[in-house]
């Protein structure tokens, strides 16, 4: 059992001290597994994790980087630049081969926060929704400040998040039905979210652990970063 960390482009990951697989709490708590798409290996090494695996067709990792994965012998799967999926998703599809057999495994992706790129966001969050990563009991990204939770069909999500704190509810990979969301202002039980409803924008914690289940389709929960 043990999470497997994806890390993506993106620039430098801040500091979230509250996660134990973050890029400070990772030291602690070795991950089973660090996957690096392409220029996320550059990332993942300035944060001070130790990647296990490079993916990507390697077109925007540093020179210096790809150094130290052949002095370090670093495995690596390298793909063509013409190909039909992003290094984000090819890494994420890797990942989810080294969990195979794992019962307990948890994937947390990691992506810094100077990707201004909407159409890389939008399909980071887009390739967490891919059938092959069913096998995560739970799928987290943080990208830049903001909490991302992908809950497939049949898992759940638990957000410790403090009363009052925001979080939304989207079904972007499509309809998502057996909604449950417990201990937040406006709770769900048995509910049903189309791609284009808002129901579940703008809910709040009253408590935690907020607990989102989802029983059919891939559901988004957005918790967004705190204003100071």
């Amino acid at each position: 059992m043990g999470t497997y960390v994806v890390v993506v482009g993106g620039g430098p990951l801040p500091p979230r001290t509250e996660s134990p697989h973050s890029p400070n709490g990772a030291r602690r708590c070795a991950p089973a597994a660090v996957v690096t798409a392409d220029s996320g290996l550059d990332v993942a090494l300035a944060a001070g994790l130790a990647p296990t695996l490079l993916v990507g067709d390697l077109d925007s990792v540093s020179a210096a980087g790809l150094e130290w994965a052949r002095a370090s012998g670093l495995a690596t799967q390298t793909h063509p630049a013409d190909k039909d999926a992003t290094d984000t998703a090819l890494a994420l599809s890797a990942a989810a081969t080294l969990a195979r057999g794992d019962t307990a495994a948890d994937l947390h992706v990691l992506c810094g926060s100077a990707n201004d790129r909407l159409d890389h966001l939008l399909g980071i969050v887009a390739a967490l929704g891919a059938a092959d990563l069913d096998v995560f009991d739970t799928i987290r990204a943080d990208i830049g400040a903001t909490d991302v939770r992908v809950v497939h069909s049949g898992h759940a999500a638990q957000l410790d998040l403090a009363t009052g704190a925001v979080f939304s509810l989207l079904a972007l990979h499509g309809a998502c039905t057996a909604v449950d969301v417990e201990r937040a202002r406006w709770p769900l039980v048995n509910a049903s979210i189309g791609p284009s409803a808002t129901i579940g924008i703008s809910n709040e914690s009253i408590g935690d652990p907020v607990t989102v289940r989802c029983a059919g389709g891939v559901l988004t929960v957005v918790v967004p970063p705190v204003a100071s």
